[in-house]
Parts: structure tokens; C-alpha cells; sequence
């Protein structure tokens, strides 16, 4: 590893190691600029109740203010939280305490959902927040401890609609789209006009696919609607995150775009001119700041209703809310990605910004920690996606494909341990999703602070009884084949059709794997080998066992196909219905005691 934390190269899944290519190693410094000198504020982490050493005395200044004389140690005592330690010689120290280690979950089971897929008969064509609280009553009625949704950041508000949701504009707030618009106080005034975009929305459900656009265009009218009918109330008092979010999503409605797409004077959030435009669109920011509330309010309304399980994205939209606000710490250009394998010879662009490491830590990893509270705010658990990026990052440089990029290192023991903190305020727990190839080191940091891994079915070779106590058991995620995709074939023509090379010897492979997990003939009807899938999975180690909605309901075609846009309808297909939360998932019996959990 290099002064910018290039590193040098990496293996692969099979072991072979390739090297940092030259070109990306020059054009990555480039982009992530000048390399980190002496730390101004030095960062240092402190599991609660020990006392360490200190080279001077000084005095501890909590977080709430108060202030602790030090002498030779810090005292076991520190709360858990970011305080500061003013040396008697001058010198300033952020102090994380953090947790030894989180709690974990009861056994439990739930579901795995893509919201905008849970078009419920009232829903405007795409699934929302009363969808979701739905399906938690109903699941918690039937035994289920959580809900696990996808993503529901805020997308950048012009059309056409960003459909991926770990594409988002803004990780911190949430899509105007999951928003219920009846349940909206101040509905009840404009009760026609709301009526009538109602039964436009519903009909939406009629076409083969989501039509987000559609949706968006009658929600955003709906809530004009009434925001006027309330006397457009600009409330004062905002958090700041919440007024910067406002602002960005006002400018990009009267601009037509995200950030790139401002004049020059309005491309950071910091400008006077922004000051100046916020004022002058006062009413505008206002209607973000009301909508923003309104969703966090029925968000909560799920997670009284249930457990929630909440998915935190690897990335934003560069073009988005998130970039706008933390753009001095972002590498300019690079790209977010995944380097060749066996599924994907040219390597994945995510099209994701990373943030420069020592940029990121010099800021106190503030943005990190404003994104972990606004996940945890109504979660039980927070899942991180792609959680070995929190230790290295696949960056791409400007101007060179996905083949070509490299691995910079981030500070990754201390972005989990501020993940910790965060979960440990919370009284929550933390996920990790580490399937792929992961650094054993990354996998023993999880291990140590009590942070949940994955197992996923098509991937484990030990039996899942043998499963570890503290992971999530899944037969398959929403970039993997269901059940019923891979009994039927269905799944392999799905790549043929998207134009992905044939993969005949993985699909059988997958296909034999599931007969011998579920021990059924070949020629089973695809419910009985769900069925007998999920009572194989319900009998595995894992405190956590979640179960995708699709394969509940025998879908044959995955969420998303994973190297593939429009050639394949990722994150448009809905579901059929809600009536698969009325029951246990086939197969599961939570009045059956689970298995004696294997050792870790």
C-alpha cells in the first residue's frame, strides 16, 4: 500500500493475485489528490470501560458538554459517544468510546422485501410505507420478529426516476414515493383532488411493470395539493441536514437535474448564493422539509408495527444530495466498483463516489455518522451492504473502465467501530453483508464486535446446522436466482434473453446444490422444493433467518440481475400480492424450537 492507500493488488476468489496496474495507480492519485499529512486533530479509538494510557494530561470534553480532568489514563468510566481531549500541550484528540461488542438478535425469523415491489390494492401503482406496516401486522400476527425492506433513500427529484434503490440520491432521507398520500394529515381537506390521483394510481398496478414516473408525477401533485390547502407552513427549525436536503431537492426541481446540472454559484451547499437561493425559494424548501417529515413519520409507524430491518446501500448517486453536501471529501471522478470474476469478465462499475479515507477521517467521519443515525433512527438492525468496502474499496478512475481499477484502502476497523457506536446508542444491532471474496481480517473484526455475517445457501459448504449463531440465514438474495428460477430453468433463459454469456455448468450446479439441500426428486413441483428449501433453512444456526418474499410465492425471476440495466426489468417487477404475510413462509414452523446453535 502506497502513501494514497493504493494497494498493490489483490487476489481473486480463486487465489491468484493480480497486480496494480500503473496507469490506475497515477490516475488514482490524481483523483484522490494530494496524500494525508500530520493529523491537525488526532482520532483515536477507546473500547468503554478500559483506561489507556495518555502521553499528557488534559481535560476530557464530553459530548454533552461536561469536562473530565485527566492525568496518566483515561477514566473506565467515559460514556460511550465522541468526546474531545485538550492536552495540557495544546493538542486536540477526538476520543471514540465504543462498544466491546453488540448485542445480538432473539432467534427470530421475517422477511425480505423490496418495498416498491409490495403494490397493495390501495398503493399508487408502487409499493409504500402503509404497504410495508401492512405486511409487518400481518407477519407479526404469524410469528415473524422483523421486516427486512430494501433500500428507501431518496432519489434525485426529476424524472426520468432512478429505479435502483442502492442507487440513491440521499441514504439519509427517504423516497417521496414510499410516502402514503391519504394518510397525509391535511388529506381530509383536498379530499376530491386526492381521491381522484388515488384512482389514477391504483390503476398504474395494471401495467407489466412499475411505472415510477407515473406514480411520482401523481404523488408530488397530490401533496401540492394539500400542502397548499394547509397554508404551505414553512416550519422553522429544521435540522440542518434536513434544510441541506430540502434545498438540493428544490434546486433540482426548478434546475431539471442533479448537482451538475446547478449554476456554478449553487454546486456547494456552502456558497452565499445558496444562502441567498434558499431564502428566495423559501416555500420550496419548505414543501421538502414537510414531505421529508411526513415519510419519517410513517416509517415510524412500521417500525412500531415490527422489527425493522434496515438496508444502508454502499453508495450514492454522484449526481445526487449526498455528493452535493459532501463533495469536499469525495475522490473527483472515481467510481465505485468491482474488479473481473467468473460472472463478469469486464469487471462492474457501480458508478458510485468514494470518499477519500484520510479526507473522511479528518472530518471526524461525520457524513458516516449522519447516515448511520438516520438508518438507525427506526431500525432493530441495520444491514450494511457490501461491507467490506467499509476496509477497501474497487475504485475506478476517471476515464478508465471497470478492468482497470484498484483497491484503496479505507480505515475500515474504525468506520465499524463508529457502526457500532451508532447501533449501541441505538440499542440495535449491525449486519454485515460479506458474501464474495472478503479479507479474513475483515471477517474477525465482525466476529469480535458481535456484528452479524451472511450465509446464503447457494454459496455455503458447511450444513446449515452448522451455521454460525450470530448470522443472517438466506436460501437467496435479490441479485441471486430464486428458488423457482432455478428448479424451472427459468433463471438461465433470463440471462440468455439479457444478452449475459451462458452459464450452463453454474446453473446446474445451483440446480443440484437445491436438490440435495432439500433432498426432494428432480421432478418435485417447485412447492414442494420451496417447502422443504425453507424447513432445511429454518432449522440452520442463524439467529436471524430471512426469507425473500419471491420465493415464498414461487417467483421464478430474480429482483435484479446483476451486469445488466435495461436488457432485464431490475426493480420493476411487483409482487403478486400481500397475502404471502398472512402465514409463515412454506416450510417454516416457528413453533418448532430451533436447532442447538453451533459454537461462534
Amino acid at each position: 500500500m502506497d502513501q494514497w492507500r493504493i494497494t498493490d493488488g489483490y487476489h481473486d476468489v480463486d487465489g491468484a493475485w493480480h497486480p496494480t496496474d500503473e496507469e490506475a495507480r497515477r490516475e488514482l492519485r490524481a483523483a484522490l489528490g494530494d496524500p494525508p499529512g500530520p493529523d491537525e486533530v488526532s482520532t483515536w479509538f477507546v473500547r468503554a470501560g478500559t483506561t489507556p494510557s495518555i502521553w499528557s494530561p488534559g481535560v476530557v470534553e464530553l459530548e454533552d458538554g461536561a469536562e473530565v480532568e485527566v492525568t496518566d489514563q483515561l477514566p473506565a468510566d467515559l460514556p460511550l459517544g465522541v468526546h474531545r481531549l485538550h492536552s495540557d500541550g495544546g493538542h486536540l484528540t477526538r476520543v471514540f468510546v465504543v462498544p466491546t461488542a453488540l448485542d445480538g438478535v432473539r432467534r427470530t425469523w421475517g422477511w425480505a422485501l423490496q418495498t416498491h415491489a409490495l403494490v397493495g390494492p390501495r398503493a399508487w401503482g408502487v409499493g409504500d410505507l402503509a404497504d410495508l406496516r401492512e405486511v409487518a401486522r400481518r407477519s407479526a400476527s404469524c410469528g415473524a420478529g422483523v421486516v427486512a425492506s430494501s433500500p428507501l433513500g431518496a432519489p434525485v427529484p426529476t424524472l426520468p426516476l432512478q429505479p435502483s434503490p442502492y442507487f440513491p440520491s440521499s441514504r439519509r432521507h427517504l423516497s417521496l414515493l414510499h410516502l402514503r398520500v391519504e394518510e397525509v394529515p391535511g388529506a381530509e381537506l383536498v379530499a376530491d383532488e386526492v381521491g381522484a390521483a388515488a384512482a389514477a394510481g391504483r390503476a398504474l398496478a395494471a401495467g407489466r411493470y412499475l411505472d415510477r414516473d407515473a406514480a411520482w408525477r401523481l404523488k408530488r401533485g397530490a401533496l401540492q395539493t394539500i400542502w397548499e390547502a394547509l397554508g404551505a407552513p414553512v416550519e422553522d427549525g429544521a435540522p440542518h441536514g434536513l434544510v441541506a436536503q430540502a434545498t438540493f431537492d428544490a434546486l433540482a426541481e426548478h434546475h431539471g437535474g442533479g448537482r451538475s446540472s446547478f449554476p456554478v454559484e449553487l454546486r456547494h451547499p456552502d456558497t452565499p448564493e445558496v444562502a441567498t437561493w434558499r431564502e428566495a425559494h423559501r416555500d420550496r424548501v419548505g414543501f421538502w422539509v414537510w414531505v421529508h417529515r411526513e415519510l419519517d413519520r410513517q416509517l415510524a409507524s412500521v417500525s412500531d408495527t415490527l422489527g425493522l430491518v434496515v438496508d444502508l446501500p454502499v453508495g450514492f448517486d454522484p449526481e445526487g444530495a449526498d455528493a452535493w453536501c459532501d463533495q469536499d471529501l469525495l475522490a473527483t471522478g472515481c467510481r465505485i466498483g468491482a474488479p473481473p470474476d467468473e460472472f463478469n469478465g469486464e469487471g462492474q462499475d457501480w458508478g458510485l463516489p468514494p470518499y477519500v479515507p484520510w479526507r473522511l477521517r479528518a472530518a471526524g467521519y461525520q457524513p458516516w455518522i449522519d447516515t448511520l443515525r438516520a438508518a438507525f433512527r427506526h431500525a432493530t438492525a441495520v444491514r450494511v451492504d457490501h461491507v467490506v468496502g467499509l476496509s477497501r474499496l474497487y475504485c475506478i478512475p476517471p476515464g478508465l473502465g471497470a478492468r482497470s481499477g484498484a483497491y484503496v484502502r479505507q480505515f475500515g476497523q474504525e468506520l465499524l467501530d463508529v457502526a457500532c457506536l451508532e447501533a449501541a446508542r441505538s440499542g440495535a444491532t449491525l449486519v454485515g453483508e460479506d458474501l464474495g471474496t472478503v479479507e479474513e481480517a475483515a471477517r474477525s473484526a465482525m466476529a469480535e464486535r458481535g456484528v452479524a455475517g451472511y450465509r446464503i445457501a447457494w454459496f455455503e459448504s458447511l450444513p446449515p446446522e452448522q451455521w454460525p449463531r450470530r448470522s443472517v440465514g438466506m436460501l437467496t438474495t435479490h441479485d441471486l436466482p430464486t428458488v423457482a428460477g432455478i428448479w424451472t430453468g427459468v433463471d438461465e433463459r433470463d440471462r440468455l434473453a439479457a444478452g449475459l454469456p451462458a452459464a450452463p455448468d453454474e446453473a446446474a450446479r445451483l440446480r443440484d446444490g437445491l436438490a440435495h439441500w432439500t433432498e426432494v426428486g428432480t421432478d418435485a413441483p417447485v412447492a414442494e422444493v420451496v417447502a422443504a428449501a425453507h424447513r432445511r433453512l429454518w432449522d440452520s444456526g442463524s439467529d436471524l433467518v430471512l426469507v425473500s418474499a419471491e420465493d415464498a410465492l414461487g417467483e421464478v425471476h430474480r429482483p435484479n440481475l446483476p451486469g445488466t440495466l435495461d436488457e432485464h426489468p431490475n426493480w420493476r417487477r411487483r409482487l403478486p400480492g400481500l397475502d404471502f404475510a398472512n402465514a409463515p413462509p412454506p416450510g417454516c414452523d416457528p413453533d418448532r424450537p430451533g436447532p442447538e446453535h453451533a459454537p461462534g
